[in-house]
């Protein structure tokens, strides 16, 4: 780590604490050559997830798009923001995890529609219409009956 105050290139670390939840840590060092302190940040460097969409565009995962798409699909819902926001983690750390650096807009929408099946029939069953594009009642009533037999199983 290069010293701000005189440029010599050694330091030691005088103390060490996580900030903003773990995400970070940060850093208080003292600089071999001058002896002087600074402060430095060290965080998580991650990969870009590129997503591609149905007309094959490619754009960066937005994680504000995952949560205002799930909550829109919550609206009047009894779902907290925090819920939706621990299912946003999750599905974020699972495309983090996976190795593919490209996932296509349909497994986000298959990772979502999974989320939402555990946290709220209706907010599923509306992000599902739009989703998979119901065209006609009959596709609609088949989802519905899907989960209704899912739920008669346990």
């Amino acid at each position: 780590m290069k010293c701000p105050y005189c440029g010599y290139e050694e330091s030691k670390v005088i103390d060490s604490r996580p900030t903003d939840e773990g995400e970070r840590i940060r850093r208080r060092r003292e600089c071999i050559g001058c002896h002087k302190r600074f402060t430095t940040y060290e965080i998580i460097e991650s990969l870009p997830v590129i997503v591609i969409k149905k007309d094959k565009s490619r754009e960066t995962f937005d994680r504000n798009k995952l949560i205002n798409g799930m909550l829109k699909a919550a609206e009047g819902c009894q779902i907290s923001v925090d819920t939706i926001e621990r299912a946003a983690d999750r599905i974020e750390t699972s495309l983090q995890n996976s190795l593919d650096r490209e996932v296509t807009s349909m497994k986000i929408g298959e990772l979502v529609m999974d989320e939402l099946k555990n946290i709220d029939e209706v907010a599923y069953v509306r992000f599902a219409s739009v989703y998979r594009q119901f065209r006609d009642i009959n596709t609609f009533m088949e989802e519905l009956s899907k989960i209704l037999n899912d739920k008669n199983k346990k």
